[in-house]
């Protein structure tokens, strides 16, 4: 990785004692030839903090990688907090090449991601995937974490914590935000309550996502780490119970993803965006394209109607020869359902 490269971060959330530190500790056992980071974002009394994942250190993520924010929200100290932290993780010297950030038990997601939003933080890095944790035995029986009185008590020894969120709320959250669901303590939950437990998040995932049974933390990181997901450009498909609430909000802009089909012809995508963004203020169109015939996968970048274009890199094997572009502009000249319609026709 140079020091141009934009590096990889990921979310991981989860109610407390979904098994997120036993997650992470796996990953940092089997980086994958990758060197890691981790921070570790704490409200209060948390159950397993980050001196648990510095006592697991190893040469691929040692001690000093290891980062602890227990000041609150990362979304509402960016510049007291993240960005130093941020700061000081990319002067280590080997950087790190990717970074895992643990988030409170009764942490927002999304808030958590508006902060990559910042002009010194996007430039820089970019959020590879949120993946978000669920307790299969507690989510089947309706009580979301695996011992409630324990996320309550959490909730009251926390001053700093801003929203008071039914449980029930702040799980439909973090499946929204997510990129891939990991189904935890499957044995737990036994047959008829993995089936219970995928029904109810397939009912509140807001898109079909991916739903993966993991026993103790233990899943290939090919699954979950490198996803590309540039979740900070994709905040449109990642709806909040609390979406237009003062608190969290910088929304001066706002972005929309629009999946493509496969192309017969490029000139025709770039009429599009060019004839999109002259109508509706476009500020940014970035994403990828299949095109009919080519092994290619076809680059797209659009700065208001002036457009660009290349082949990057060839298709995977398996990978569906699928597009996706990110639609960005001011918050008042998003309009989802128009923007759809003029690029995917």
């Amino acid at each position: 990785m140079n020091e141009l490269t934009k590096l990889p971060v990921t979310v991981i959330t989860g109610f407390l004692g979904s098994g997120k530190t036993t997650l992470i500790r796996h990953l940092m056992q089997n980086p994958q030839g990758k060197r890691l980071a981790v921070i570790v974002n704490e409200f209060g009394d948390v159950g397993v903090d980050g001196e648990i994942l510095k006592s697991c250190a190893i040469p691929d993520c040692p001690e000093e990688n290891i980062l602890e924010l227990a000041n609150g929200c990362i979304c509402c100290t960016v510049a007291d907090d993240f960005i130093p932290t941020i700061e000081a993780l990319m002067a280590l010297e080997p950087r790190p090449e990717h970074i895992l950030i643990e988030t409170s038990g009764l942490a927002l997601p999304k808030p958590l991601l508006k902060a990559f939003d910042w002009p010194d933080i996007r430039s820089r890095i970019t959020v590879d995937g949120v993946i978000a944790l669920a307790d299969a035995e507690a989510v089947a029986a309706g009580r979301f974490a695996p011992d409630v009185d324990a996320v309550e008590r959490q909730r009251a020894a926390d001053e700093g914590l801003d929203h008071e969120t039914p449980l029930s709320e702040v799980f439909e959250d973090q499946i929204s935000c997510a990129d891939i669901i990991l189904l935890t303590k499957p044995d737990l939950a036994g047959a008829a309550g993995l089936t219970k437990a995928r029904e109810l998040i397939a009912a509140e995932a807001p898109r079909p996502l991916p739903v993966v049974e993991v026993a103790e933390g233990v899943v290939d990181p090919r699954v979950i780490l490198g996803l590309e997901a540039a979740a900070e450009d994709d905040m449109a498909a990642r709806p909040s119970h609390h979406d237009g609430a003062d608190d969290h909000e910088h929304d001066d802009f706002d972005s929309v993803v629009v999946d493509l089909p496969e192309l017969a012809d490029p000139a025709d995508l770039v009429a599009r965006i060019e004839a999109l963004a002259k109508q509706r203020n476009i500020l940014r169109v970035k994403g990828y394209a299949a095109v009919a015939g080519k092994p290619m996968r076809l680059l797209v970048q659009a700065v208001g109607a002036r457009v660009r274009q290349q082949f990057d890199r060839p298709w995977k094997p398996g990978e569906e020869r699928l597009g996706r572009l990110v639609v960005i502009a001011e918050h008042d000249d998003i309009d989802a359902g128009a923007i759809r319609a003029a690029l995917a026709g």
